[in-house]
């Protein structure tokens, strides 16, 4: 099928010299920014997040493609696989133009026979302080990187990552390969403003993505790509929401049929499925901490057990009543247990409506037998399912509600996970708890009119004045519900903005702090969003109205 634009003579000719005028002004404006760059924009260090500190020079380092690794330090048995993992991961990223696909071997003699000069860089040095590679909230992610120019004493420069952890090196990585860029005219690898010293280090432990896979089903490899640019942000928590009213995807080996709540029996992930992208995440740095959202959001549980729902006709919450409930919780954390590492895990406890409880009459009957009101039941059910997650070694995460409900009897251990609005984390602080912020009005991806710069300018401590009561806020996490994103558009959804709270999750508090972020983080940013691009991830333009729609025209990608 053909479409026709309407008949020039259609539009007047006033109309026609006015879009004209208006097209040849745009043209020029455009021209004037690609070849006129701000004085203050090539001052920036476009590096996402901005290290803690940094110093650099004005010299230019080309790179060796064969670049080879050197590992020093506590190495135990050998060089981490994590480690040469990851340095391989980047070396095809930096090097991808470089004619990798012909081998390392064929370049380096290429060039030998063409007798260009020799690369400043061939080797990259790490140094690692440990060999211990347990992922657990709180690991030690710092790390120094030193790019040096040649000396007298050294024909070639040189690269050092120095670590204590391997998680550390990682973060190091990913600085050195934003460091590195492809000059198109050489077709070589340039380290620009060489020589750099950056000592780095998180703001926050917990910086985290919630990715919800009920509301939509998310194939493995989709997850896998999103695990992939969080590490790219230096994010280092995907909080898997993966059970909810809509779906029960996951398979619970001692309650089989519990997955009889998926949408259909190809969208449901395995035991090996969930062992797969927590082992993936683990290569890159990146903790997987499960939700199971008690009791309510749970009305999928019912379709392969009946009896978890007060009555057919009212499924939820799940029947507080009935010690069969009780049982399957235990069992699904059992066997997810045996999948999820990390110490924290999610217990949900919001939007509780107690309805089922009060209409269903054997629900009614036990709460009377217990003179118990449906708030209390409520209560019930929450430090119940957290006495279980406690018997598994599990630290209990609950969504703030129960914290606004019964804050004296949570146990104390509980991280209360902020959602509602702000000012939720300075009162459970002020009470002992630990704190995850996300509060919706800025750190909800699925709110497509929140723009970057209210993402960017979110600050977890707000509020909060007293050291002790600070260092509670164990970080933050932007949440990407699923009702309106699917495989389609999670990417787009939840880039660049997910960057924006990453560097507030990382970069010190004063670095981030400036009047006029137009000049000192959105030139970055959309330079980071360009890199995403670059590396395969469908990140939006930064300054849409709406979050994840199309350029509006023609350009580059640094000026969308």
């Amino acid at each position: 099928m053909m479409f026709h634009s309407k008949p020039r003579n259609l539009i007047s000719l006033k109309k026609t010299s006015f879009f004209i005028f208006l097209f040849i002004s745009i043209s020029i404006s455009f021209a004037f920014r690609i070849t006129t760059p701000n004085p203050k924009e090539e001052s920036l260090t476009y590096l996402w997040p901005l290290p803690s500190q940094f110093t650099s020079g004005n010299q230019s380092l080309s790179v060796d493609p064969s670049l080879t690794l050197s590992v020093k330090g506590h190495v135990g048995r050998g060089v981490s696989h994590i480690l040469n993992a990851a340095f391989y991961r980047y070396r095809g990223i930096v090097f991808k133009h470089t004619g990798v696909g012909f081998g390392f071997g064929f370049v380096r003699k290429l060039k030998e026979r063409m007798s260009v000069v020799p690369y400043d860089i061939a080797s990259l040095k790490i140094i690692l302080h440990s060999d211990k590679e347990e992922l657990q909230l709180g690991v030690d992610e710092s790390y120094t990187l030193q790019v040096s120019k040649a000396d007298d004493s050294s024909i070639a420069g040189e690269v050092t990552i120095e670590a204590n952890t391997v998680y550390g090196a990682l973060r190091g990585l990913e600085t050195l390969s934003q460091l590195c860029s492809f000059d198109y005219t050489t077709k070589t690898v340039q380290i620009n403003k060489a020589p750099w010293s950056i000592k780095d280090k998180p703001r926050f432990a917990y910086r985290g993505l919630m990715l919800d896979t009920s509301r939509h089903y998310l194939p493995i490899t989709v997850i896998k790509q999103i695990i992939e640019s969080m590490s790219y942000a230096k994010l280092n928590v995907l909080h898997w929401h993966i059970i909810d009213e809509e779906s029960f995807p996951l398979e619970i080996p001692t309650y089989p049929n519990l997955w009889n709540g998926s949408y259909s029996k190809w969208e449901r992930y395995t035991v090996e499925d969930a062992y797969e992208i927590v082992n993936f995440a683990k290569m890159r740095g990146i903790n997987v901490m499960a939700e199971v959202d008690v009791p309510g959001h749970a009305e999928s549980w019912g379709a392969g057990y009946p009896d978890l729902w007060p009555s057919p006709t009212c499924k939820e919450p799940l029947d507080v009543s009935k010690t069969f409930t009780f049982d399957v919780v235990s069992g699904i954390l059992s066997d997810m247990r045996k999948i999820f590492p990390f110490e924290l895990f999610h217990l949900g406890g919001d939007e509780v409506n107690t309805d089922c409880w009060s209409n269903t009459s054997h629900v009614h009957e036990w709460l009377q037998k217990h003179n118990m009101t449906t708030k209390g039941a409520y209560e019930y059910f929450v430090l119940k399912a957290q006495e279980i997650a406690l018997s598994k070694n599990w630290t209990p995460v609950n969504w703030e509600e129960t914290f606004n409900t019964f804050p004296t009897k949570l146990h104390p251990e509980t991280v209360v996970h902020n959602w509602l609005g702000p000012g939720v984390c300075p009162k459970a602080v002020a009470k002992g708890f630990r704190c995850i912020f996300s509060n919706q009005g800025v750190w909800y991806l699925d709110h497509l009119d929140v723009p970057w710069d209210k993402v960017y300018t979110a600050e977890p401590l707000e509020g909060i004045h007293k050291d002790s009561e600070q260092k509670l806020v164990i970080g933050g996490e932007v949440c990407m519900w699923g009702e309106t994103a699917d495989t389609s558009d999670v990417q787009q959804t939840i880039w660049p903005r997910a960057a924006a709270a990453a560097e507030r999750l990382w970069s010190p508090r004063d670095s981030t702090s400036a009047k006029d972020i137009t000049l000192t983080a959105l030139p970055r940013l959309q330079h980071f969003r360009c890199l995403l691009n670059r590396r395969g991830v469908a990140a939006a333009p930064v300054t849409n109205f709406y979050a994840r729609t199309a350029p509006v025209g023609t350009g580059s990608c640094y000026d969308q």
